[in-house]
């Protein structure tokens, strides 16, 4: 189709565009676009790009703090870790793409985050990803699996930045749409951190990196829509990335970014130089021209159309300051990179693409950007559900055989065949990844006694039932998981994967969801400092359970201080440290044993996360804990499980007599740690917390080579690793 044919309704639907937007078009334009013009509003107005049906909710989220120097808008968020230095990071989903061709859709996702941060001026120091998938009986499963996690690997493992931690789960709601959400950490000097915003008038466009193709075409448009039986035709609109070529995209980034050459730079992420143009002149009320007869391309008779929607990757569009050009030249040939000058900013607020001569687009760069949709969809509340209690759902069986089921349970399995095909300490610095058990990962700051501690969390059947308290414990798990490493946790990224916000009820889990995140990163002064909505996920009308994951970071100042949860002698004393109820509803015992996934999830009381965790750094800070570790999944039975194992040692004691033992064992209160202490610091220890006015209960002693809970289970700990990472392997043949 010619881009200057007339348009039909058909086309214009096939756009994404619906009736209503196209109106403001027409009104703002004051004629009818052609269909170059039509491509970027629908690109810049999709719900990937303009967070049309979240960004007035979003805008509610607490994103200052001591510690932030940059909050959401731009590439990635930035906080001062000390000494000069920062730490950014942001994390953001590859879905739809994955879906539709695995291996690239997850390669180039990881691709696309890393991108985000070196634009910064940032060097990737690590990478953790959250995937999920359908449930394994499906057909699918297991070949989206090995595809994405392939997909990771072989794109981190190629640039050489590790990949330190992540959650797999798997459920049937994700049958049709796995989630796929990725996350990169980069370190950067304070003073040579780089923005999209500050371009000045007459000033030159330069596109470094590869060359554009056809792929990834409208790949923004098909992100925010549903899958519908034609979900496999869309594999043309997935990119291909190439993980070397990204190397030597990072190292000429930070040695142009050593120059004084730069203005504003962006990557070409989703809408590629669409939105990476539009961004820039948008920050700074400016206008553009763009010869498009000068953009590198690697096909024949590529259309302005496809050049501007193209998603090719590992692409970079900076704006430079007048006669510096040919620095930014040397580079790019000194890293063998295509370079051209490809425009240059003006004072019209107007965006001029220029083709053979003629001029081919011509619209105004504000309603592409300040100026898209921003929509106050309707919703409804999520229904509360009551308490479900073990009194109610009654006696489990044989505990032996229940704690033996869940850590067989896909969500709770090892992940080991996942995690062995990463690269987890590549440079040289990685102090606790997936194979070293701690509650986050850890990253030591190069050349210093720094580390960060990064972990991933979200528990979507507890925001499925109660949005509002499983938005509050998506922040408060990823909180305690960076506690118990004794670091001190400084902000979030998040990634909002929700189904369609057309619907009232989706619409609902949603502002519920981001309700109860607001409260928790207030509360707990945990900031979001960048983020990602991933919507419309849904397949022939079939929603995911909304999946809103957190990315938190912390900072501890002497990585010799961290702590984990493995490395337990004999001798060692176990603590709890928070208060057991009998409220089972939304657990995973009452998914995997009982067949029901009902009922309230647990409160999450936001000042005792608080005070608790003030508890735990005072303890770590002070030499007195030898693991820590938050319960979370499966309770008591199954922290303690993981502890044995991770020690391969044996853990005797007892539970709380005044709870049923289900209860005791497997309900999922929040606030709560598993501790260990060298007998020697029992006494000081146990002061401390009785003083604090939180609840302690002694569960044991490390000794022999059988978890041994009086009256409740003895298990071998080589029985229980057995049965923990077997699962996964078997599955995957």
């Amino acid at each position: 189709m010619s881009e200057t044919a007339q348009l039909t309704q058909e086309v214009i639907a096939q756009h994404g565009i619906k009736p209503d937007e196209y109106q403001v078009i027409l009104d703002r334009l004051g004629r009818a676009p052609n269909l170059l013009e039509l491509g970027i509003f629908s690109v810049m107005w999709s719900e990937h790009c303009s967070y049309k049906s979240s960004r007035r909710h979003l805008g509610r989220f607490p994103v200052t703090g001591p510690r932030v120097i940059q909050g959401p808008g731009e590439n990635a968020g930035v906080i001062d870790i000390g000494d000069g230095q920062a730490a950014i990071f942001k994390m953001e989903s590859h879905n739809h793409p994955s879906f539709i061709e695995p291996y690239q859709g997850a390669a180039t996702g990881v691709g696309g985050i890393m991108r985000d941060v070196f634009t910064m001026g940032a060097r990737p120091i690590a990478l953790t990803n959250a995937i999920r998938f359908g449930e394994p009986e499906n057909q699918h499963t297991k070949r989206l699996l090995s595809g994405v996690v392939a997909g990771i690997g072989g794109y981190g493992n190629c640039v050489g930045v590790p990949t330190i931690c992540g959650e797999t789960n798997f459920d049937k709601s994700y049958n049709g749409n796995i989630l796929v959400n990725a996350m990169c950490v980069g370190l950067a000097e304070q003073d040579k951190i780089f923005y999209s915003r500050g371009a000045k008038v007459g000033s030159p466009i330069v596109y470094f990196g590869s060359k554009t193709g056809r792929d990834g075409i409208h790949g923004a448009t098909m992100a925010s829509a549903e899958f519908d039986e034609g979900a496999e035709e869309k594999r043309p609109t997935v990119q291909v990335g190439d993980p070397f070529m990204e190397k030597l995209l990072i190292e000429a980034t930070l040695e142009l970014m050593q120059t004084d050459c730069i203005e504003a730079i962006q990557d070409m992420g989703a809408a590629g130089l669409t939105s990476s143009s539009v961004e820039m002149a948008g920050k700074e009320g400016l206008g553009i021209v763009l010869k498009m007869n000068d953009v590198p391309v690697r096909e024949t008779h590529m259309t302005p159309y496809e050049m501007m929607l193209s998603e090719s990757q590992e692409r970079m569009l900076a704006i430079l300051k007048p006669g510096e050009e040919h620095i930014a030249k040397a580079i790019m040939e000194k890293w063998d990179l295509d370079y051209a000058v490809i425009g240059y900013t003006t004072d019209t607020g107007r965006m001029v693409l220029e083709f053979d001569g003629e001029v081919v687009c011509d619209i105004p760069v504000g309603p592409l950007s300040s100026d898209a949709p921003n929509y106050d969809r309707p919703w409804v509340e999520t229904p509360k559900q009551p308490i479900v209690t073990s009194r109610e759902i009654g006696e489990l069986g044989d505990v032996n055989e229940a704690l033996l089921k869940l850590l067989s349970c896909p969500d709770v399995a090892s992940k080991r065949w996942i995690w062995e095909q990463y690269d987890r300490h590549v440079m040289a610095d990685t102090l606790a990844a997936s194979d070293k058990p701690s509650d986050a990962g850890l990253v030591r700051i190069h050349g210093t006694n720094k580390a960060l501690a990064i972990t991933n969390d979200c528990t979507p059947r507890y925001v499925l039932n109660d949005p509002f308290e499983g938005g509050k414990q998506v922040v408060a798990e990823s909180y305690r998981n960076i506690i118990a490493t004794g670091a001190e946790p400084i902000a979030i990224t998040d990634n909002l994967n929700f189904g369609n916000p057309e619907k009232p009820e989706t619409m609902g889990q949603i502002v519920g969801a981001i309700n109860g995140m607001i409260e928790a990163c207030k509360i707990l002064e945990y900031p979001v400092v960048s983020g990602n909505v991933s919507l419309y996920n849904e397949t022939m009308g079939n929603a995911i359970l909304p999946t809103p994951v957190v990315g938190g970071v912390g900072l501890i100042q002497d990585y010799r201080k961290a702590i984990g949860y493995g490395g337990l002698v004999e001798g060692d004393v176990i603590f709890l440290i928070g208060e057991t109820t009998d409220s089972m509803g939304a657990s995973l015992v009452l998914r995997e044993l009982v067949g029901r996934e009902d009922g309230a999830p647990p409160k999450v009381d936001l000042e005792l996360e608080k005070s608790t965790a003030q508890i735990i750094s005072k303890l770590i800070s002070d030499d007195l804990l030898e693991a820590c570790h938050d319960l979370s999944d499966g309770g008591l039975a199954l922290g303690l499980a993981k502890v044995a194992m991770a020690s391969d040692i044996g853990i005797v004691g007892m539970i709380d007599d005044d709870l049923p033992k289900t209860a005791a064992l497997f309900a999922e209160d929040q606030a709560r740690y598993l501790i260990a202490v060298d007998a020697e610091n029992e006494a000081i220890v146990h002061e401390t917390i009785v003083k604090s006015g939180l609840k302690l209960s002694k569960i044991g002693v490390c000794a022999g080579d059988s978890l041994e809970i009086a009256g409740a289970l003895n298990l071998k700990v080589s029985k229980m690793r057995d049965t923990w990472e077997n699962w996964l392997p078997q599955f995957m043949g």
